[in-house]
């Protein structure tokens, strides 16, 4: 861990050598985006959860009294990852895209305590319930695909279908790095989020330039060219992460890896389809041959080819298609 931190201060060391004082600067942006507003995504809308008294913000997309589609972003994301989904699955669900605690618009406790998985997953709870559902189709990426995963698992009467897109199945994922060194490679951006504060300082420098090359960067960013995001769709991400303290809440999730109770149960009972774009920098695609062990239901695997980790913002028509597809053949 202290080599992987001392990589990651030799690299905040170059930038400060060759960009001098713009290294740090940034600004908070002071106004939203036109698109975070857009009518056609949905009706946003707030709600306060019993137990937590946490307040959580939720666009919301297609009619009440239709079956509900809950979708969980990743990091680092907000609800309008989904913009795609919201819009494409509106006319058969209740589609709700929400943020999720620590980010975007929904309330952000600064302890590193509040991110425990069991805080994370009783929020999905609350939510549900809210909404005024006992039920939901779960779809998540990324963070919001390992939440995803752990409350299918661990409260399986919730989940009626389970989507997960670029998300392994937590056992497979510890299981595997253990096993393929590439992957720890991968992953080793976890030791360095460990660090307090530090992550939140760089992730500011040169204008958030780290945030922005996550999506844009020929490396990491989304591949297609179609779909790559536009200069309003980065500034969504932006003005949300550049507001004071809102990164800690995201890193905390981090944080709280190595302190989570192992689980004792790692079986899903709901129909599974997993999408998986090969072109994930973070995630290796073997990871995938592990997860059918799991699912005592029907089991799907996608890959995407070409697409990034982003691959429902990369390959929306392609993931909308497999999402259907899915969908209409597990039908109850």
């Amino acid at each position: 861990a202290a080599v992987i931190c001392a990589v990651f201060l030799l690299r905040a060391a170059v930038v400060v050598a060759k960009k001098r004082r713009r290294a740090f600067e940034w600004r908070v942006r002071e106004s939203p985006p036109a698109c975070l507003s857009d009518p056609s995504l949905g009706t946003h809308g707030f709600v306060r959860l019993k137990d937590s008294g946490l307040r959580f913000h939720y666009v919301a997309a297609g009619e009440r009294n239709k079956q509900l589609m809950l979708l969980l972003h990743g990091f680092p994301e907000i609800w309008y990852s989904w913009r795609y989904q919201l819009r494409e699955f509106k006319s058969k669900y209740r589609v709700v895209a929400m943020d999720l605690r620590g980010y975007g618009d929904s309330d952000a406790p600064q302890d590193r305590s509040d991110y425990k998985i069991e805080y994370l997953l009783a929020d999905i709870r609350g939510m549900i319930e809210a909404l005024g559902y006992s039920s939901c189709i779960l779809v998540g990426h990324d963070w919001g695909g390992a939440l995803a995963w752990s409350l299918a698992i661990h409260n399986p009467e919730l989940v009626e279908k389970l989507i997960i897109m670029n998300a392994p199945h937590p056992n497979v994922f510890f299981s595997y790095m253990k096993r393929h060194p590439s992957q720890l490679l991968k992953s080793s951006y976890i030791f360095f989020f460990q660090v307090p504060k530090l992550p939140e300082f760089m992730m500011h420098m040169e204008d958030f330039k780290t945030l922005k090359s996550v999506y844009m960067s020929k490396r990491m960013g989304i591949k297609n060219k179609n779909n790559r995001l536009t200069e309003e769709d980065l500034e969504a991400y932006v003005f949300s992460f550049s507001r004071p303290g809102a990164l800690v809440g995201p890193y905390n999730y981090y944080r709280n890896i190595f302190s989570n109770q192992p689980a004792t149960c790692h079986n899903v009972m709901a129909p599974t389809l997993v999408i998986w774009g090969d072109k994930d920098i973070a995630l290796e695609v073997g990871m995938t041959a592990h997860i059918e062990q799991y699912i005592q239901n029907v089991f799907q695997l996608k890959v995407v080819p070409g697409a990034s980790h982003w691959v429902q913002q990369d390959e929306p028509d392609v993931v909308n298609k497999l999402m259907w597809t899915f969908l209409e053949e597990n039908d109850k």
